[in-house]
């Protein structure tokens, strides 16, 4: 039972005895008629902000669905912190009195110590808010029986957010673990602080974490150079020893040569059907095409010829995002132009020639980045045809620039090239014998679509639907601007999209289904009207002579009330014709009336984006099934999954948690539609070239591996579940991916296209008794 913060404070005050005057000493001290404000700004480093043996502070802590409990561990006096497995996210808060004020001081780190009570590893998050309510969010991955101080730089240069990185490598040499962005970095206002809170979110077992007093510390000196030549030849970690590091051409060529002659000898299960199903289960009706079916009360996909089948694989089985920036750019503005006919996203590109013209604009446009790499070819090199260029980025400090592609260039050391990318054509054949080797069933999104005719391991096809349509906006927009799905001309584009997949997969029965788009910025499921219904405010805000989503949904609300005045009755508001809403309808404070429209308003615009979709897939691709939009869990608001329902032969959502879990997603039951896992991952920094161990965190290889398992067990118990995909086949560039920085550990390869071990045998340890393990027979 979670102990309420006054209960707590009565509890803990009879059991511990006031430090106020250390804390004050720590603080600076305060003089009489000094505010509690000014108190809470430390003048001097080290200084303790959260001290719990302070008895004046146990007001502080809030435990909301965690527990708390006092504890003397022989030194001083800590907090521990129980966040249980039947909560999705639980939290437990320090909430100061008044906000903390940081700004007196600079270049400073944010510690505590931390023991890891539970059997396992615990993956918790920190996150800072501030009075207008930004945040940041730090994570890290405790292994089990670890006693230590864990840390994350909060201001200086070692806490900048400009690297363009996920996470940056260790800003000085310390034994201590250090905390890194959950994901992009978020700006805070260091004077006004006003909440600290620890999490975890979707956890399979309880955890437990004793936490000590938090102190801000100075940064140690280390040097200008920490952030220059972190990248070797080979694209790995250049300051980090780790177990399968290469160091020579020879040693690569040996250990492909080494995996080859394994993949020949062990080829996989032997109870798959020719397109992977369970040979030795029930054969149902064969359509030639692969299909959903409800067997014995459980959700299947059924393959061509009629055997059960379960989807798991890989993603992003590619290397066009798999180039990082190299801090070069080009002052010639045609390698950045963009046509308006694109259907591929520019993430998704593979290599760009630049012309030699181009070149002799060459620029240092970012000497930190460019400084980073021990090694890059010159433009002569036979390893040079590696280089490409990003017309654009997502997130980071380089707008545009030119890339490399280590892992390509090590395909080609590995394999050789005998012809024009012939190593390229050797990784696919290596890839496809993994997979099976592996006991893989399927490629999941993202898959090269070089692939598409391998008729060896089935895929799904994918397209990104991307134009000059009119957008609107929301609370937040992860990945851009959402279209405006009333648009004629994002009808148009979808069409472009699916008529380039259609010519691609040439209906071919390898192909199980088609995504369309991926983790679209609908909303959030829970929090404020802005948060929920954002782009439905912003588009009730716009013209609708200027707004097709604005037209529409000026249209519905005048079908539904009929006159003005019956919706000013209900909404309460003032608008003097129909003319007037049309013209702007923008709403500040929504009533519980307004909100009602506005569910339904989102709801309207998720049909019209999956009558769009699913209507143009089924015209040209008639026998594949549509697999949704990818659902994000920040962004699945129930309105768009109720949309999604009506148009989507199975449901797809990307859960980057510990697992599923049974009662946070109960509500699929319910559904009662099949469903697939669009994307997960775990990823460890300890024993890896990155620096960032994804966004979901394991202490190690072995831990990751682990981890991995209980996932797919979650998964695999669940009867609505035909699938789960992993994100993604390789390990994100060590400074990121040109995109957006992105530079986890996330792969089932290396960057040198060596196989992680304990994932392997992981794998197959799912793998080979999946059908039977699902199927119970």
């Amino acid at each position: 039972m979670t102990l309420k913060p006054l209960a707590y404070a009565v509890a803990v005050a009879a059991a511990l005895t006031s430090a106020c005057s250390q804390q004050a000493h720590d603080l600076g001290g305060h003089g009489p008629g000094e505010s509690p404000a000014a108190q809470r700004a430390p003048r001097q480093l080290p200084a303790t902000i959260v001290d719990f043996a302070s008895a004046r502070e146990l007001d502080w802590l809030v435990p909301e669905q965690a527990e708390i409990s006092a504890v003397d561990n022989g030194r001083s006096r800590a907090l521990n912190i129980r966040f249980p497995a039947s909560v999705h996210t639980p939290v437990f808060s320090v909430v100061p009195d008044q906000p903390w004020d940081f700004s007196r001081l600079d270049d400073y780190n944010l510690a505590f110590d931390v023991i890891n009570k539970a059997s396992v590893s615990t993956h918790f998050y920190v996150e800072l808010f501030d009075a207008a309510g930004n945040s940041q969010t730090r994570e890290l991955s405790v292994p089990k029986g670890y006693a230590g101080k864990v840390f994350f730089p909060l201001a200086g240069e070692k806490a900048a957010t400009d690297k363009g990185m996920w996470a940056n490598p260790m800003p000085w040499p310390t034994d201590e673990m250090k905390m890194v962005w959950r994901s992009w970095h978020g700006e805070l206002d260091l004077g006004q602080i006003t909440k600290m809170s620890f999490y975890t979110i979707g956890v399979l077992q309880d955890r437990e974490l004793q936490v000590g007093d938090i102190q801000l510390r100075p940064n140690p000196e280390a040097g200008a150079d920490w952030t220059k030549h972190l990248v070797d030849r080979f694209g790995q970690a250049a300051k980090k020893a780790t177990p399968l590091k290469v160091t020579s051409e020879a040693e690569l060529k040996a250990l492909a040569e080494k995996e080859l002659k394994a993949l020949a000898q062990h080829t996989g299960p032997e109870d798959r059907s020719r397109f992977g199903g369970y040979k030795d289960g029930p054969q149902l009706e064969a359509t030639g095409y692969f299909r959903t079916e409800k067997v014995d009360g459980k959700w299947w996909l059924v393959d061509p010829e009629g055997y059960l089948f379960f989807s798991h694989g890989p993603a992003n089985v590619r290397m066009s995002n798999l180039t990082t920036l190299t801090g070069v750019d080009f002052k010639d503005p045609s390698v950045r132009v963009v046509h308006d006919d694109e259907v591929t996203p520019e993430d998704s590109m593979g290599i760009v020639d630049v012309s030699d013209e181009v070149r002799e604009s060459r620029y240092i446009i970012n000497k930190t980045r460019h400084d980073m790499f021990e090694w890059l070819p010159n433009y002569d090199h036979p390893l040079a045809d590696h280089y490409s260029y990003r017309r654009s980025t997502h997130k980071g400090p380089i707008p545009h620039g030119e890339t490399y592609s280590f892992y390509r260039a090590n395909l080609e050391r590995r394999y050789g090239q005998t012809a024009p990318e012939s190593y390229v054509r050797k990784w696919e054949e290596v890839t496809l014998q993994r997979m099976n080797s592996w006991g893989f069933t399927s490629f999941g999104n993202w898959v090269d679509p070089a692939f598409y005719p391998n008729k060896k391991v089935p895929y799904f096809a994918n397209g990104w639907i991307i134009g000059d349509y009119q957008t609107l906006s929301g609370h937040t927009n992860h990945w851009g601007l959402m279209p405006d799905f009333f648009d004629p001309v994002f009808a148009e584009r979808a069409r472009a999209t699916i008529e380039v997949i259609a010519e691609n997969v040439q209906a071919s029965p390898w192909c199980i289904g088609v995504f369309i788009d991926n983790e679209k910025s609908w909303g959030e499921r829970e929090g404020t009207v802005a948060e929920r219904y954002g782009v439905i405010l912003d588009a009730l805000s716009k013209d609708a002579a200027m707004s097709p989503a604005k037209k529409a949904f000026t249209d519905r609300l005048k079908q539904k009330y009929g006159t003005i005045e019956a919706l000013n009755r209900a909404w309460d508001s003032q608008f003097k014709s129909w003319n007037a809403f049309a013209a702007d309808a923008s709403l500040n404070q929504p009533s519980e009336a307004q909100v009602a429209d506005l569910s339904q308003l989102l709801e309207a615009l998720g049909e019209q984006y999956f009558k769009v979709v699913h209507g143009t897939l089924k015209e040209y691709l008639p026998n594949h099934l549509y697999m949704g939009a990818r659902m994000a869990n920040w962004g699945m608001p129930d309105e768009i999954i109720k949309a999604s329902v009506k148009y989507s032969d199975v449901l797809s959502f990307n859960i980057y948690e510990e697992g599923m879990q049974t009662h946070q997603w109960s509500f699929l039951e319910e559904i009662d539609l099949p469903v697939v896992i669009g994307e997960f991952h775990i990823g460890a920094t300890t024993d890896s070239d990155n620096y960032h161990p994804g966004i979901v965190s394991a202490a190690s290889q072995e831990d990751r591996a682990r981890m991995y398992k209980a996932y797919m067990e979650s998964v695999l118990e669940k009867d609505y579940m035909v699938g789960a995909h992993w994100f993604q086949y390789v390990d994100e560039p060590v400074t990121g991916r040109a995109f957006d920085g992105e530079n986890a550990n996330i792969g089932f390869v290396t960057v040198t296209d060596i196989p992680y071990p304990e994932m392997v045998e992981a794998a197959k340890e799912i793998n080979f008794d999946l059908y039977r393990k699902r199927y119970g027979k």
